[in-house]
């Protein structure tokens, strides 16, 4: 079935057509129906094996243990890229914003309200300014002076403009919907140090023995700390078999340690250890009162290889290739990273977590 429309524009100047109600009415429910027919379409699609062999069906969920290592840092590229040109334009229309309110330019806003309100250096200010580039510049003051007044005012107005966006921004009701790039990853309740009911959780997939992984120990002690209830802490095994001979049987260890209710002093024990072996396990295990008869039987026969395998597999599908990674709420980085790396992406989800119970009611 096809339709016609004719419109034209009436005096005074909207648009109407030749459809009387009963026809417009017929032909609105008709589009309705074919945009929730390509929707199921769409949806059916989705679901379509990818490819099938011998009549075994293989969809795209199934190649994500294969590509998802490779997928997640494109993934985080995306987004990085989306971000900042999200971040200059939200800072383009606060300017623009607040110059029209002036009947200003952009450019002379910011003269106007930043740059003539910033003095000229003191000669003591420029005086500490070369002694901080002493290492860098082999030019005496005298006949650098005036560039370097030149140019430690062109840094001062450069902070103050920073200084003057910010204050826009927190008066401008921005709210920001763009999301990092998630991974749903599970966590074991028995492997969880923290709050039960923090907003923040972060899953790490780390090795025993990797030396990264014991590096970067203090800076999520440190996070832990400076957020409180705020941010819990779940641990999954990712040994790396290939070349730490020992993280695997220190990974069962600490589950036995688990069975004792001593999985935290016990994982704390082993990431301030330089051995691994068997009997220095088995040490540790003593130094956390762990049962020694108990700790033995369970550290004899590969009791949690299975589950330690599981936990292997979780990662690759999650997008793990190496040690220490960890989900911020899905959200990933990876490597010894520093502390404000953890912060940024903590502090921006606790920044959402009032719209997203306001939006969902919770």
């Amino acid at each position: 079935m096809g339709f016609s429309i004719r419109l034209r524009t009436s005096s005074d100047g909207c648009v109407t057509s030749n459809l009387r109600p009963a026809r417009f009415g017929l032909l609105f429910c008709c589009l309705v129906c074919a945009v929730a027919v390509n929707a199921q379409t769409h949806e059916a699609k989705l679901d379509l094996p990818v490819a099938t062999v011998d009549g075994t069906q293989i969809y795209e969920e199934d190649l994500l243990p294969a590509i998802q290592p490779q997928l997640l840092p494109l993934r985080s590229q995306e987004y990085d890229i989306k971000k900042k040109a999200l971040e200059d334009l939200i800072q383009q229309k606060l300017l623009e914003s607040a110059a029209k309110k002036k009947g200003l330019t952009a450019e002379q806003l910011l003269v106007q309200e930043v740059d003539t309100k910033v003095g000229e250096p003191s000669d003591a200010e420029v005086q500490g300014y070369y002694m901080a580039l002493r290492d860098r510049t082999k030019s005496p003051f005298a006949e650098i002076q005036v560039q370097l007044k030149q140019s430690l005012k062109q840094a001062t107005i450069q902070q103050a403009r920073q200084d003057y966006m910010k204050r826009l921004r927190e008066e401008g009701n921005v709210v920001v919907r763009l999301s990092a790039p998630r991974v749903n990853v599970a966590f074991d309740p028995a492997r969880v140090r923290g709050n039960a009911d923090a907003p923040i959780t972060i899953v790490e997939f780390s090795d025993y023995q990797c030396p990264f992984c014991h590096q970067v120990e203090p800076t999520i002690e440190a996070v832990l700390a400076k957020y409180g209830d705020k941010v819990r802490l779940a641990y999954r095994d990712f040994p790396l078999r290939n070349i730490h001979e020992h993280a695997e049987l220190a990974a069962e260890a600490s589950r036995c340690a688990v069975e004792q209710g001593k999985f935290w002093e016990y994982h704390d024990q082993l990431f301030k250890a330089t051995n691994l072996d068997k009997a220095a396990l088995v040490g540790y295990a003593r130094d956390a009162k762990l049962d020694p008869a108990k700790f033995d039987s369970c550290l004899t026969g590969d009791k949690y290889k299975a589950e330690i395998d599981k936990d292997i597999e979780d990662g690759r599908k999650a997008g793990v290739s190496g040690t220490p990674t960890f989900f911020i709420n899905g959200i990933s980085t990876s490597g010894a990273q520093q502390q404000d790396a953890f912060t940024r992406i903590i502090d921006e989800e606790l920044a959402k977590a009032p719209a997203m119970r306001a939006s969902t009611g919770k």
